[in-house]
């Protein structure tokens, strides 16, 4: 029950996770709901999101000691790897900013709501909450604790299942109702997810996240 081996506690603790997740999603739309932005809503967000990273933090830490990674890289181990990949998300999010501005994509939901709201704490709040925080909350869930779980078996049919699960669920964590949308951040999880089991760290993928995800901000 204590440990990454248990079905059923690796159930309850996933859905724990959840809950918290949904926790600073649903403190996220307090704050974001009210123009000029309050600072108790993002006091309460500030509180909230803490809370639920150190759990994962932690969580994740006490797993590891028990699935050792022999063969991880270090950060940057890969210094060609990382400039491509680096490069490569660079060049995604502006083709995916081109195609937004010509309307083939719709545009994202919280670039709606800046849209309507616009101000410059916004926009920074935006950048922290959106761009830097949600990645970094979605990389624990949809890909270090997913694959603690439910896909550590060394074989290349699991590794595929799981970086194709791991895709749909980052997408799902970002609540985009359009299905071109949808397939983008499907795109991008599953290159997290490859990029997580390439390396065997998280800090990898949650560095890409977060570097789309700012210059998804960026680009509103």
């Amino acid at each position: 029950m204590n440990t990454p081996s248990s079905r059923e506690g690796n159930l309850i603790r996933y859905i724990v996770y959840l809950i918290g997740y949904f926790m600073v999603i649903g403190t996220m739309k307090l704050v974001m709901g009210n123009s000029p932005l309050r600072v108790w809503d993002i006091i309460l967000y500030g509180l909230v999101t803490s809370m639920v990273l150190l759990l994962y933090v932690y969580r994740f830490g006490r797993e590891q000691r028990f699935f050792e990674r022999a063969n991880s890289l270090p950060w940057l181990g890969d210094f060609g790897l990382t400039i491509s990949i680096t490069l490569g998300i660079v060049a995604s999010r502006i083709l995916v900013m081109y195609l937004q501005t010509q309307g083939k994509i719709p545009v994202y939901s919280f670039s709606t709501i800046y849209l309507k709201h616009e101000s410059t704490s916004l926009f920074w709040y935006l950048m922290i909450a959106q761009g830097i925080v949600l990645p970094i909350l979605q990389e624990f869930l949809a890909t270090g604790f997913l694959f603690n779980y439910l896909f550590r078996d060394n074989t290349r049919a699991v590794a595929v299942l799981g970086i194709v699960v791991s895709g749909i669920l980052f997408s799902l964590f970002n609540f985009q109702g359009s299905i071109a949308l949808f397939l983008v951040n499907v795109a991008y999880g599953m290159v997290y997810a490859w990029i997580y089991l390439y390396t065997q760290t998280l800090r990898m993928p949650m560095y890409l996240a977060t570097l789309s995800g700012v210059l998804t901000i960026i680009m509103i």
